[in-house]
């Protein structure tokens, strides 16, 4: 009775500060929110203090969250640092903590903010609470009356779930430390809590292992992170209270190991690291003791980097070509009464967690190393899907009904260029019907940003905004789920994302004055509202269009998973056909109007610019599709002529060998409102 209570307590605060989302704006959604009349002027007199028994990070994210408030309001605060000898009388920010927080899985996060008129209190039973509590408070300042305010609430807050991911893949392309740094700082600001490093597969191994050089010197062409940049970012993650797990793919996934020790193979032959994308066969043999003896030997100098207790060894797509090519191979299994290649990676990967457990460390790993036999003692990193002819979260629940601890990727995959509602509805917690045991194994999620398709350049307009959606599903109460909740806040948190130094939005106008060969952008940034890059690795269909070295500075890499225009455009035409709104039809003529012109634009600068030339069939088509929208608009009528034209534009795809890659993302839509204009009687 008390839960059902504080169920609808917290609900009724939930729509209570909904009501006022113009005002608070917060990505993840906190617990309970109430809003009181008044705000705190943030002023030059601001002050911070802390009390208690924290970890000495607090006073560097204390630090970083003034650094932060000044640089957003302009506001010249007189205090530089927080530091734990000064003592301030009556702080403007006192916060108040218990004991220092563990970077471990379950540690209390929670706090508690109250923001007053005269004096704001943060207070947090961990240091990890207090930073939380810091990123929801700077995401709090707002403008009243012409001057920066944080306005007067009362919040308490924790996560819904305890493990909150984002996975970078440095293989395929190599990301230097500051670029780790800065994501690791936007998972900070959104309370995430789990870095997954993912640093070796068929084209790079990319970590200095100084008992085993071959692995950095032959097998990263020379992109590796040195021991000491491996504990400087760990350092860092965990100042901001975020735990590293590396990941090391084995047994399959394994070209660059074995093009530094080919002698650990399956297969006889010579290896070279892979350029192309893609699913290969090189896989470590596991009826070799000396494969045991060299992950041994890796293990033991790598782990004491990371002080974690998890390490990820991947595990996954091996389809076992060369251990079924190998007689050795086929003979160990026969004797081992290993009646598949799945039993035969078990066996492996028993071997492997043994060697972990040596060093203190538990194993995760993608769900293809879920069998029978598997210790239930391993997290199950569930991410297959429909794609893969399986139900949605099914590994899922397979593993938390079979023991295991697990956390979900599939529906995450921020790679695939979806839109952010297609992450945002997913749910780590299936829909089937569990227990309360189970449920606990249910530990969270994992964005994953696999690197085929990015470079430095790019990586941050593929991570954010969506990943903070993400975050909100792993973090807010389950009830927080509206798509126009989360829309009233998802450019906020977008521009303020760039405000702590993401690059996503900066990085777009460079990719662009590439194209133009600096010239003027503006019809580039404006075709670039209205087109969205090809979604589910159907940009690079098998995995050889585009090689590790080939450029990603095309206007596909300048365009993001969710046009710009398209959510407005979207709505313009759902009210036009619901009430022919005048002004929402003169809007349409003059957007297609605008959209028009950009082919004659793009050609005026075209031939001082070559990268445009790719652009203009694309273009062309956009001029003719708003030729024919603006005159069924204003004629307030499609003949049937006009829509099998316009079906023909609509459906035209540009030569692929021109690499543009876009598709126009506006179709679906204009499709609408052409039948509709299309069905209307005179």
């Amino acid at each position: 009775m008390k839960n059902s209570f504080l169920f609808l307590v917290g609900l009724f605060v939930f729509s209570i500060a909904k009501g006022l989302s113009q005002n608070i704006q917060l990505m993840p959604y906190p617990e309970q929110i109430s809003v009181v009349k008044g705000h705190f002027k943030i002023d030059q007199t601001f002050t911070v203090q802390v009390k208690g028994n924290p970890d000495k990070r607090i006073y560097r994210n204390a630090t970083n969250f003034i650094r932060n408030i000044s640089n957003k309001t302009g506001v010249f605060i007189d205090q530089g640092f927080v530091e734990p000898n000064i003592q301030i009388e009556n702080p403007k920010l006192l916060i108040r903590i218990n004991r220092p927080g563990l970077n471990e899985l379950r540690e209390d996060e929670s706090y508690f903010l109250e923001v007053g008129q005269d004096q704001i209190v943060l207070n947090a039973n961990t240091d990890l609470g207090a930073i939380h509590g810091l990123q929801t408070l700077f995401q709090l300042v707002a403008v009243q009356n012409g001057s920066y305010v944080f306005p007067c609430v009362k919040i308490n807050d924790k996560p819904r779930f305890v493990w909150r991911g984002l996975m970078i893949d440095v293989s395929r392309h190599f990301m230097p430390v500051e670029v780790i740094k800065r994501n690791l700082d936007a998972m900070s600001f959104v309370k995430m809590n789990v870095f997954h490093w993912h640093l070796s597969d068929d084209q790079g191994f990319r970590v200095e292992v100084k008992s085993l050089p071959k692995l950095h010197e032959k097998g990263s062409d020379g992109d590796y992170y040195t021991q000491e940049q491996i504990k400087e970012i760990v350092a860092y993650a965990a100042t901001r209270g975020i735990r590293v797990v590396p990941e090391f793919d084995v047994p399959p996934h394994a070209t660059a190991i074995l093009t530094a020790y080919p002698e650990l193979g399956s297969k006889d032959t010579i290896y070279s690291l892979e350029r192309n994308a893609g699913i290969f066969d090189p896989t470590l043999d596991p009826t070799n003791e000396r494969v045991y003896q060299f992950l041994d030997q890796l293990f033991k100098e790598i782990t004491p980097l990371f002080p974690d207790s998890y390490v990820h060894i991947g595990g996954d797509e091996n389809a076992g070509v060369h251990w079924d090519e190998n007689e050795k191979i086929t003979q160990f299994k026969k004797e081992n009464n290993l009646k598949s290649n799945h039993d035969l990676q078990t066996y492996f990967n028993l071997r492997l967690e043994k060697i972990l457990s040596k060093y203190n460390k538990k194993l995760v790993g993608w769900e293809e190393i879920m069998t029978p036999k598997m210790s239930k003692s391993a997290v199950i990193h569930a991410w297959r899907g429909e794609n893969e002819g399986l139900k949605p979260k099914q590994s899922l629940v397979d593993a938390v009904k079979n023991g295991h601890e697990t956390i979900l990727s599939n529906g995450y995959y921020i790679d695939l260029m979806l839109s952010v509602e297609s992450h945002y509805l997913v749910d780590p917690m299936p829909d089937e019907q569990l227990s309360k045991e189970e449920e606990a194994r249910v530990l969270g999620g994992e964005a994953t940003m696999w690197s085929e398709l990015v470079t430095p350049l790019t990586i941050d307009s593929r991570i954010w905004p969506r990943t903070a959606a993400i975050a909100e599903r792993l973090w807010s109460p389950k009830e927080i789920n509206d798509l126009d909740f989360m829309f009233e806040r998802y450019e906020k948190i977008s521009n303020d994302l760039e405000q702590i130094g993401i690059q996503h939005k900066r990085n777009k106008d460079v990719i662009l004055r590439n194209i133009s060969n600096f010239q003027d952008i503006r019809a580039l940034d404006e075709l670039s509202k209205i087109s969205e890059p090809f979604k589910v690795y159907s940009r690079n269909v098998g995995g050889t269009e585009y090689k590790m070295f080939s450029p990603l500075t095309l206007f596909a890499d300048a365009c993001t998973a969710d046009a710009l225009l398209k959510r407005k455009f979207n709505k313009l035409v759902k009210e036009y056909i619901s009430t022919e709104n005048e002004t929402s039809g003169k809007e349409l003529i003059s957007n297609f109007n605008n959209w028009g012109k950009l082919n004659d634009e793009l050609k005026s600068i075209a031939t001082q610019a070559p990268l445009i030339e790719r652009i203009i069939p694309y273009t062309a088509r956009i001029e003719g599709i708003s030729k024919l929208m603006i005159d069924a608009l204003e004629n307030k009528k499609m003949s049937e002529n006009q829509f099998d034209q316009l079906t023909v534009l609509l459906n035209q795809k540009e030569d692929p060998l021109q690499n543009l890659d876009v598709e126009f993302a506006l179709k679906k839509s204009t499709l609408d409102l052409a039948n509709y204009l299309r069905t209307i009687k005179p």
